[in-house]
């Protein structure tokens, strides 16, 4: 695609990008049929393919409007046309440049700006926890909207406190330990049982993908910059081995604090050695499952269905290993047979951002889970698994939870 850049845009890093990105594109329309808004909507400025028309006129000097904003937001990030897509356009880089550029020009009503700062700003914070323990004391009281956000209290049992040699380091997250304190300790058991240590660092939070997706790209950056931080110590020691996410949607941010960093001189290079040692939890699995054979005494009876994040299949580009080493331990373990590629609608803060266009994507995923019959449905990213829970009475777990129960 030639794209001809506005002088304010020229030489800038983020006007290299994204020229380079949309230089790319060809105009083929594959990402059409995998786009889930575009599946609702029909409408090709809520596609890949319309949206990238919309931010290289922004691009090349024309004035965006709130409808340009509108479409753009409805993008799930998803990053499913990043997989059909046969050019290599890097969509997601390209989308995150286009909402800054476009915010930086186009103001939002007031409510919407407060709701978006109370979501960047109360997501990561530590008063995010005591909240979240007092909806959970009054959940019943709730109404079945927010009851919806708020999932029941849970028995994170005990962490494990055996030493061993080799260690990781695991991102504890910033809703992940209120919300769902079990797949943390789930997956400290799991590696212990393997002769795997799991480390947290105190000082390590948010991944910073709720502000930089928000548009807050400066604060997203410094929880980026405090995290490797924390973390530098064990790394330069060489402590650690791999530095380890259970959430799909931190590791796929994780693993970009190269690109997020590059043009910071203080930390470009630490940035790039985190960003390499990051592993999701299913990249342990090739060692874990073998691990455990003839390990596991309570295996589900019946179906598990597994649904793969979008951050997990299409930003990490991590398909099929989570069904193919459970299976192995005796898990009968199934995906979808129609859409296991689509967004669930859960997309971070999109749920609360786009409620009626998340909530139809949830039942429509739920659909197509429940056929499966399964006992339980898994997933392996906490937004995934919280907004599914919402939308079925059947228990939504993270895999490796079951895989731990399993090993019980």
């Amino acid at each position: 695609m030639q794209t001809q850049l506005a002088p304010e845009f020229q030489g800038t890093p983020d006007g290299a990008e994204a020229e380079a990105i949309l230089r790319k594109c060809v105009h083929c329309g594959f990402c059409l049929a995998t786009c889930p808004t575009y599946q609702l909507l029909g409408d090709e400025l809520d596609s890949p393919r319309g949206r990238i028309y919309l931010m290289k006129q922004v691009l090349e000097g024309a004035t965006p409007t709130r409808a340009t904003q509108l479409h753009l937001d409805r993008c799930l990030t998803c990053r499913n046309c990043e997989t059909t897509c046969p050019s290599g356009v890097e969509y997601g880089k390209l989308v995150d440049i286009g909402r800054k550029i476009v915010d930086d020009k186009v103001a939002r009503p007031a409510i919407e700006r407060g709701v978006r700062w109370a979501l960047k700003e109360g997501l990561p914070s530590p008063l995010f926890s005591p909240a979240m323990k007092m909806g959970q004391a009054v959940r019943g009281l709730l109404p079945e909207s927010l009851r919806a956000k708020v999932p029941a209290r849970e028995n994170p049992g005990a962490w494990p406190t055996r030493e061993h040699a080799r260690k990781v380091l695991l991102l504890a997250g910033c809703v992940q330990p209120a919300m769902m304190p079990g797949i943390n300790s789930a997956t400290a058991r799991v590696l212990d049982a393997i002769g795997i240590q799991t480390v947290v660092a105190p000082d390590a939070g948010c991944c910073g993908a709720v502000k930089f997706h928000l548009n807050d790209q400066d604060g997203g950056k410094a929880e980026m910059r405090a995290n490797i931080d924390a973390w530098w110590p064990q790394v330069q020691s060489g402590a650690v081995e791999a530095i380890v996410m259970n959430a799909s949607g931190c590791g796929v941010t994780v693993k970009e604090y190269g690109h997020h960093l590059q043009h910071d001189p203080q930390y470009a290079d630490k940035a790039a050695r985190v960003s390499a040692l990051t592993r999701d939890l299913s990249e342990l699995l090739p060692e874990i499952a073998p691990a455990l054979q003839g390990k596991l005494r309570r295996v589900p009876q019946g179906v598990v269905a597994f649904h793969p994040p979008c951050t997990l299949q299409h930003g990490q580009q991590l398909r099929g290993g989570v069904e193919q080493h459970l299976r192995a331990l005796g898990f009968d373990i199934r995906l979808t047979l129609c859409e296991s590629h689509l967004c669930c609608g859960s997309a971070g803060t999109y749920s609360v951002l786009q409620a009626d266009l998340s909530h139809q994507l949830l039942e429509r995923k739920i659909g197509h889970l429940a056929a499966l019959e399964p006992v339980v449905i898994t997933s392996a990213n906490i937004g995934c698994i919280t907004h599914l829970q919402s939308g079925t009475a059947t228990p939504v777990r993270h895999w490796v939870q079951v895989l731990d129960e399993a090993l019980a």
